[in-house]
This record gives structure tokens, sequence and C-alpha cells, in this order.
């Protein structure tokens, strides 16, 4: 491969990540046109790497390309938010029995340090809920050894961040999320698969609830708290 080529496409990896973060925190909401001679000009580079990073998020679900007017955002509207959630709900808490059932010692250990992490960070103050949140569910599906299933969920995961992002969510849902994970962890570690997979399904729906809640009411929508994660 040309040289000009591969530092072409090393440049379009580096613009995919600089647009997911947009996408993941908020700052690029859904059904926001990409304008890619803007974005192309504010990030200093030309359009060939950007357009290539424009189809590496088109086929990861996280922007949507329609014929003659180009990318935008994801969106969904509440069916769609109930499907996602359910496909994520039937992957990840299978995830998290195939994670009890093939963990060993140094899969528990990340677990519990991206619990750790999570604890750390929150308490200080940064508002890095989306990229903890991913941490933990990346985690368990490695911990899970199952290929298959950890690209769909990437998938799913990513789309429910980005749905959640322009919310704020109250803080003390991110303390009872990250309770959650600590508990999901802790069957992980047990080996007790049942408990593992009911303990995400209890998860994913308290995040769906809140996630509803959020969006039909102005005075949940509004309340002190933090940018979304799960």
């Amino acid at each position: 491969m040309p040289v000009s080529e591969t530092l072409q496409r090393g440049l379009a990896v580096q613009i995919a990540e600089v647009l997911r973060e947009r996408l993941l925190s908020g700052r690029l909401t859904p059904g926001t046109r990409i304008n890619e001679v803007l974005l192309a000009r504010e990030l200093g580079t030309s359009r060939g790497p950007l357009r290539e990073a424009v189809r590496q998020l088109v086929s990861e679900g996280l922007l949507v390309h329609t014929p003659n007017r180009g990318a935008t955002v994801f969106a969904a509207d509440p069916a769609g938010v109930a499907a996602l959630f359910e496909l994520r709900t039937a992957l990840e808490s299978e995830c998290a029995r195939l994670a009890a059932e093939r963990r060993d010692d140094k899969d528990v250990a990340a677990l519990r340090s991206a619990c750790a992490r999570a604890r750390k960070t929150i308490g200080s103050g940064r508002s890095l809920v989306h990229r903890l949140d991913l941490d933990f569910h990346r985690t368990l599906t490695d911990t899970a050894r199952s290929p298959r299933i950890g690209e769909q969920l990437w998938r799913v995961q990513q789309q429910i961040i980005l749905l959640r992002s322009p919310l704020d969510v109250p803080a003390a849902h991110t303390a009872d999320s990250l309770d959650d994970h600590e508990e999901i962890a802790a069957a992980v570690a047990d080996g007790d698969a049942g408990r593992a997979a009911a303990l995400m399904r209890l998860h994913l729906d308290r995040v769906r609830n809140q996630m509803a809640a959020s969006a039909e009411d102005p005075a949940v929508a509004s309340a002190p708290g933090v940018p979304a994660g799960g």
C-alpha cells in the first residue's frame, strides 16, 4: 500500500474517533446533518479522510447516509428505541451468562477495575459517563469470549448511548447503575451465570425506563445530573 494511502487511512481512523466522541457525548445530536465542508475546515483536513471516517461510522450505525442528502446522526422513534433495548437485552444477558461461565482471575480483576475506575471518576465530578459505561460493558463482553455477540453489542450499545446523549440523567440513576455493574461483576466472579444474566436484564430495564422518563417528562429531563451513560 502506498505511503500516502496509508497516511490517509490512518487520518480517517483518527477523524472517526473524534466524531465518535462527539456523537456519544451529545455534541452531535440525533438527526443532525453532517456538513462535510464545515467539518473538514474545522478539523483542518481534506474531505477524503473525512468521507472515509463518515463511511466507517455509517457502517457502525452511528450515522445514516441518505442519497442526495448525505450523512445524518442516527435517530430513532420510541418504537425504534424499544426494539434496540429488546436486542441489547437479549444479547447482553447472554453475554453476562457466558462471562460467568468463562471468566478467569484476570477477567474478574478487569471487571472490578472497571467498576473502581467508574466510582473514582464519578466521585471526582468528571463527565465521562459514556466512556465509563462502555468500559464496563466491553470488559464484560471480552470476558464472554464471543466475538459475534460482541460485534453486535458494540453497535447497539453505542446507538443507545447516542440516543441518550442529549438527556440529563439524574445522579441517582448513575449511582444505581454503578451499583448494578458491581453486582453483575460479583455474579460473574462467583460463576453464577443465571444471576449474572438476570441482573443484566434488570439493569437494562432500569436504563430503558429512565430514558423513557427523561424523554417524556421535562421535570425529569432537566433534573440535576450528568451526561447519559448506562
